[in-house]
C-alpha cells in the first residue's frame, strides 16, 4: 500500500494534523473483532488509509483528502480499520495537544516567574529591602539607647537613716524612707558614650580586612588622609576642625541627655526629630539648596509643635519649658553639625568618616575628662558608686554607637530616606514603652504637638519636584474618572479650523 501526499485543509481554529497508522492484516482482524456495534459507523465515502485526517478536539469527525490517488476500500474490515485509526489518532492528538498546552503554560509560568524574580532582585528593589531593615535597626537602637539613658535617672525608694538628698520628711511615713537618685551625671554619660566613637575606624578596618586580606592599617590611614590633603587640610587644620566638631558633638548630646532628666523619652525624641527642618533651613541659607515652599510650611508646623509641647504643663512651677528648650536646642545643634560638616569637610569616603569620628572620640577622651572631675567634686553631678548602673550605661553606649554607625554607613546599601525615617518611626515605639513603663498619657496639647511635628517631618521629606508627581496623579485620576486610556490623546485637534478645545476660541477659530 502506497501513501500519497496529503493536502492540508485550512480551518478556523487550526487543528493539528495527525497521520493515520497503517495496520497489518493481523492487526486489522484483531481490532475489528474488538469493535462493538456502537463503534461502527456507516461510511459511504471512500477512505484512504494513508491520507491525512484532521481530528478536531471539539468534534470527533475526520476528513479525508480527496485526491487523484485515493483507493476504494472494500469490506467491513477496511471501514472498521478506518474508524479505529481515526479514533486512535484522535486520542493521540488530544494527548499531544494537552501535553503541548501544559508545556506552553509551564513556559509561560517560568517566564513570568523569571520576570518577577528579576524585578524583585533589581538594584533599586534591593536598596528598598535594605532600607526597610535599616529603618527597623535605627528605630530599635535609637529607642533602646534613649530609654536606657532615661532609666539611669529612675528614682527608687531606699530606707536609710541619713541622706543628704531627700524629699518631704515631715510626713511620719517618710521619716525613715527617702527617695534618692543613685545616678545624676548627664555630662559623664555624654563623655562615656562619646568615647565609644573611637571604635569607628577599627570597625571600618575590620570590614576592609575581610574584603581584602592584603591591607594594613597604615594603608587605610594614608588613603583616608590623602583625601583630606587633597582638600587642603594640613595636620594642624585637621586636628583643629576635629576639636571643633568634638565640642559641637558633645554639647549636642549633653543637651539631649540632660533633657531626659525632665521629660519623657518620647517627648525628647519627638523634639529631636525637628532637626530635619533645621537642616533644611541651614542648607537653604548656607549651602544654597533649592527653595521648596512645602518645606517652609513643614518648618512652621514643627515650630508650632515645639510651642505646644513647651506649654503643655503650663509655665509657672513646671520644669517642662526648660526640658523642651534643651531638647529643641539639641535638635538645632545636630542640624548645625550636619550642615557644617558638609560645608567644611564636604563629600567624604567611609574611610575618611571613620577616621574623623575616631579622632573626635580621642579628643573627647583626652581633653574633656577634667570637666567630669570638676562637675563631680563640685556636687553638680553625683554618682553613688555602690549602685552604679554599669550594665545600663554600657548598653546605652553600644546602642548609641550602633545608631550613629547605621546613620553614617547605611548609605552604601540604601537610600538616605530610610535612615532619616528611623527618627520618626522611633516615636510611636517609644510612646508604647512610656505607657507601659511609666504610665504616660498622650492627650491634649502634647498629642497635638507630636502630630504637628510628625506632619512637618514628612513634609520636609517631600522631594524637590513633588508638584510634578502631584500633577501626574491628578491627570491619571482625571483620565481614570472619564474612562480615557493612557495612550489616548488628551485633546482632539481639528486641523481644518485649528480647534483645540480652547475656552478662548470658538470652533471656527475666532476669539470669543
Amino acid at each position: 500500500m502506497k501513501n500519497s501526499n496529503p493536502i492540508e485543509v485550512p480551518t478556523i481554529f487550526q487543528p493539528r494534523k495527525c497521520r493515520s497508522h497503517v495496520f497489518s492484516p493481523s492487526e486489522e482482524q484483531s481490532i475489528s473483532e474488538q469493535l462493538t456495534n456502537s463503534q461502527k459507523i456507516d461510511i459511504t465515502d471512500d477512505i484512504h488509509h494513508s491520507g491525512t485526517i484532521d481530528c478536531n478536539d471539539s468534534s470527533n469527525t475526520y476528513r479525508t483528502d480527496q485526491s487523484n490517488n485515493h483507493r476504494e476500500s472494500t469490506g467491513s474490515n477496511a471501514i472498521s480499520v478506518g474508524v479505529v485509526s481515526c479514533g486512535i489518532n484522535l486520542t493521540q492528538q488530544q494527548q499531544v495537544c494537552q501535553l503541548r498546552l501544559h508545556n506552553s503554560n509551564s513556559y509561560t509560568n517560568q517566564g513570568s516567574l523569571s520576570t518577577f524574580y528579576e524585578s524583585c532582585c533589581a538594584t533599586s528593589a534591593k536598596k528598598i529591602y535594605f532600607g526597610i531593615c535599616v529603618t527597623i535597626c535605627v528605630t530599635a537602637s535609637w529607642v533602646g539607647a534613649t530609654h536606657c539613658i532615661k532609666f539611669l535617672y529612675f528614682q527608687k525608694d531606699h530606707a536609710v537613716a541619713n541622706l543628704t538628698i531627700s524629699l518631704n520628711l515631715s510626713h511620719p511615713d517618710n521619716r525613715n524612707k527617702q527617695r534618692i537618685i543613685s545616678y545624676n551625671a548627664p555630662f559623664f554619660t555624654t563623655w562615656f558614650c562619646t568615647n565609644w566613637t573611637i571604635l569607628y575606624f577599627p570597625v571600618y578596618f575590620t570590614i576592609q580586612s575581610i574584603k581584602s586580606k592584603c591591607i594594613t592599617p597604615s594603608n587605610v590611614i594614608n588613603e583616608s588622609l590623602r583625601g583630606f590633603r587633597d582638600k587642603g587640610l594640613t595636620g594642624g587644620r585637621f586636628l583643629t576642625r576635629c576639636s571643633l566638631f568634638c565640642g559641637l558633638w558633645v554639647s549636642t548630646n549633653y543637651m539631649y541627655i540632660h533633657s531626659l532628666r525632665i521629660l519623657l523619652a518620647t517627648d525628647v525624641m519627638t523634639l529631636f526629630a525637628t532637626n530635619v527642618a533645621c537642616v533644611y533651613l541651614l542648607s537653604w541659607v548656607i549651602l544654597h539648596e533649592q527653595f521648596v515652599g512645602v518645606r517652609i510650611v513643614a518648618v512652621i508646623l514643627c515650630d508650632t509643635g515645639i510651642a505646644l509641647l513647651a506649654y503643655m504643663d503650663g509655665i509657672t512651677g513646671s520644669p517642662t519649658l526648660g526640658g523642651v528648650v534643651l531638647a529643641a536646642s539639641a535638635a538645632a545643634g545636630s542640624a548645625v553639625y550636619k550642615v557644617l560638616f558638609r560645608k567644611v569637610v564636604g563629600d567624604t569616603t567611609f574611610g575618611q568618616i571613620s577616621l574623623f569620628f575616631t579622632v573626635i572620640g580621642i579628643c573627647n577622651a583626652i581633653f574633656l575628662w577634667p570637666v567630669c572631675l570638676v562637675l563631680y567634686f563640685s556636687g553638680v553631678e553625683y554618682i553613688i558608686w555602690e549602685q552604679f548602673p554599669w550594665i545600663v550605661l554600657m548598653t546605652a553606649s553600644i546602642l548609641h554607637l550602633a545608631a550613629n554607625m547605621l546613620g553614617n554607613f547605611s548609605v552604601a546599601v540604601t537610600y538616605n530616606l530610610f535612615i532619616t525615617l528611623g527618627l520618626i518611626t522611633a516615636v510611636p515605639v517609644s510612646a508604647a514603652l512610656d505607657v507601659i513603663l511609666y504610665g504616660a498619657n498622650f492627650v491634649g496639647m502634647k498629642l497635638a504637638g507630636m502630630i504637628l511635628i510628625a506632619t512637618g517631618f514628612f513634609l520636609v521629606m517631600f522631594p524637590n519636584n513633588w508638584p510634578d508627581y502631584f500633577t501626574r496623579l491628578l491627570r491619571w485620576s482625571r483620565r481614570h474618572r472619564h474612562g480615557i486610556s493612557g495612550n489616548a490623546s488628551r485633546d482632539i485637534i481639528d486641523y481644518r479650523t485649528g480647534y483645540i478645545k480652547s475656552h478662548l476660541r470658538s470652533p471656527s477659530g475666532r476669539v470669543r
